[in-house]
C-alpha cells in the first residue's frame, strides 16, 4: 500500500537530505538575523541617531508582527496546496525569490517608515519559507531520528548569524552592498533542496478543510501542545530580551571600541559552543527517549549566562557568557524541536500547527522590544534587562514538566 503524505514517516532520512535542508534553512536564518544584528541597527542609526533604540524596537516589532500572521497562514496554505509539484517546495521557492527582492528594496530606504515597510515585506516572505521548511522534519523524519535531525537543522539558526555578520562586515562593506549580497544568498541557497528532494503531492479529495477557526488549537483538547507553545514562547522571549540590543550593549555599557567586531566575536564563540552540544544532545535524547530533562537543564544554563551579563558587564565576561549561552541553547534547540513534533494535534495540519508554534518564536520579537526599550532607557538599564531575561528563560524551561505524553 503506498505511503500517504499524512502517515508517520518510518524510513530514516539520509545525510544528503539533511544537508540540503540545512542549506535551505541557512538562507532563512541569514535573512532574519543579519539585518537584525548589523544592517538594521546601522541603517537606523544613520537615519535617527538620537532615538535609535526606540526606532529599532519599532521596526523589529512590526516585522515580528507580520511573522505572527504569515507563518501559520503560509503553513495552512501549504498543507492544502494541490500542485502536481508537491505541497511545500513551491512556497519555499516563491518565498525565497520575493524575500530577495524585499531585501534589495530595503537597502534603498532612507526613512524609518520605509525601513519598516521593507522589513515587514522581507519578514513576510522569509516566514513563508520557514513555515514549509519547518514542516519537512515531521513530514519526512521518523520520531526516533528527530532529535539528531533537529540538531543539525537548528545549526543554521546560529550559523546564519555568523556567516551573515561576516558577510556584511568583512566581505562587503556598507548597508546597501550588505543587503544585496544577502539577497543573492537567500535566493540561491534553497535551490538544491527544492530541486533535488521529494515533495509529496496531495489530491483535492485529501485536502484538509480550511477555516480561520482551525488556527485556534484548544488547550483543553491538546494540553501538551499548549504547554509546548508556552515553554517555547517564554524561552524565545528571554532570547529576544537578551539579544536585540547586543550591539548597543557592547557600545554603551561594555564600551567596546569596535562593537561590530565585538558582536561578530561573541557570535562566533556562541556558535562554536552550540555546535559542540547540539548534535550530541539530540542523539542522546533520541537514544534515551527523554526530552524534558534536557530542556530544563538547558534553561538553567542559559539563565546563568544572562545573569553574568547583568552583574559583570565586561568584555571577558561577555565572551564567557556567549559560550555558556551557546552550550545551553544548543541542547535546547535540538531537543525542544523534536519534542514539539511529538505533540502536534493532526498529521493533516503539520505545517499549520508548526506555524502556530512559530508564533511563539515571532511574538516575543514584538513583545521583546516593547519590554526592553523602556527598561534600557528608563527602568534600570541593561542590568535589569538581563535579570529579566534570566527569569523568563528559567520559567520557560521549567514549564516543560507540564507536558505529559513526552518523557
Amino acid at each position: 500500500m503506498p505511503r500517504s503524505p499524512f502517515d508517520e514517516p518510518i524510513e530514516r532520512v539520509g545525510g544528503r537530505w539533511v544537508a540540503l535542508l540545512v542549506l535551505a534553512q541557512l538562507a532563512v536564518w541569514m535573512g532574519f538575523f543579519t539585518p537584525i544584528q548589523v544592517l538594521l541597527p546601522n541603517q537606523i542609526q544613520q537615519i535617527s541617531p538620537a532615538d535609535k533604540e526606540s526606532m529599532l524596537g519599532v521596526v523589529t516589532a512590526l516585522g515580528a508582527a507580520a511573522a505572527v500572521v504569515v507563518n501559520p497562514l503560509a503553513g495552512a496554505l501549504s498543507d492544502r496546496t494541490t500542485s502536481r509539484f508537491g505541497r511545500r517546495h513551491i512556497w519555499t521557492a516563491g518565498g525565497a525569490v520575493l524575500a530577495g527582492v524585499a531585501l534589495v528594496l530595503l537597502a534603498t530606504q532612507h526613512t524609518i517608515a520605509g525601513v519598516a515597510v521593507g522589513w515587514v515585506a522581507a519578514q513576510t516572505c522569509l516566514n513563508a519559507m520557514l513555515a514549509t521548511l519547518t514542516a519537512a522534519v515531521p513530514d519526512r523524519v521518523p520520531v526516533g531520528q528527530r532529535g539528531a535531525v533537529s540538531a543539525w537543522v537548528g545549526i543554521p539558526q546560529v550559523l546564519g548569524v555568523v556567516l551573515g555578520v561576516v558577510l556584511v562586515t568583512a566581505i562587503v562593506t556598507g548597508t546597501g552592498p550588505g543587503y544585496a549580497a544577502l539577497a543573492v544568498l537567500v535566493v540561491l541557497l534553497p535551490v538544491p533542496f527544492v530541486l533535488l528532494t521529494p515533495d509529496d503531492a496531495i489530491q483535492r479529495a485529501q485536502r484538509p478543510r480550511f477555516s480561520l477557526a482551525g488556527f485556534w488549537i484548544s488547550p483543553r483538547r491538546h494540553p501538551d501542545f499548549a504547554w509546548a507553545w508556552i515553554t517555547r514562547f517564554l524561552v524565545q522571549l528571554g532570547n529576544a530580551l537578551g539579544t536585540l540590543y547586543l550591539l548597543y550593549f557592547l557600545q554603551d555599557r561594555v564600551h567596546v571600541a569596535d562593537p561590530d567586531t565585538g558582536v561578530l566575536v561573541l557570535i562566533l564563540v556562541y556558535t562554536l559552543a552550540l555546535m559542540a552540544t547540539t548534535v550530541f544532545a539530540g542523539r542522546r535524547s533520541d537514544r534515551t527517549g527523554r526530552r524534558r530533562v534536557f530542556v530544563i537543564w538547558s534553561g538553567v544554563v542559559m539563565a546563568v549566562a544572562a545573569l553574568l551579563l547583568a552583574f559583570w558587564p565586561t568584555w571577558p565576561v561577555a565572551v564567557a557568557a556567549a559560550a555558556i549561552l551557546g552550550a545551553g541553547y544548543g541542547v535546547y534547540q535540538a531537543v525542544d524541536a523534536a519534542l514539539i513534533t511529538q505533540v502536534l494535534p493532526a498529521a493533516t495540519d503539520r505545517a499549520k500547527d508548526l506555524g502556530v508554534i512559530n508564533i511563539a518564536n515571532s511574538a516575543p520579537q514584538v513583545l521583546g522590544p516593547a519590554l526592553s526599550a523602556p527598561i534600557v532607557v528608563h527602568l534600570g538599564g541593561y542590568p535589569v534587562l538581563y535579570v529579566l531575561t534570566a527569569v523568563v528563560t528559567l520559567l520557560g524551561s521549567v514549564f516543560v514538566l507540564r507536558i505529559r505524553t513526552v518523557p
